[in-house]
């Protein structure tokens, strides 16, 4: 078995460069009310527990 690498490293990052940029769209925070009533549920209604994986 040939060691190596997958691909040709003289290629790397071509697509990235060659794409155009697109600026990202403004975002706000939704107000602290709204952003509250979201915790809530997620915490009391569906009983999601805190961390990466909240089941």
């Amino acid at each position: 078995m040939p060691r190596g690498t997958h691909g040709a490293l003289n290629k790397a990052g071509k697509v990235r460069s060659l794409t155009p940029k697109v600026e990202a769209r403004p975002r706000r925070s939704p107000v602290p009310r709204v952003r509250m009533k979201s915790i809530y549920r997620k915490r009391f209604v569906l009983g999601r527990k805190p961390g990466q994986h909240p089941i």
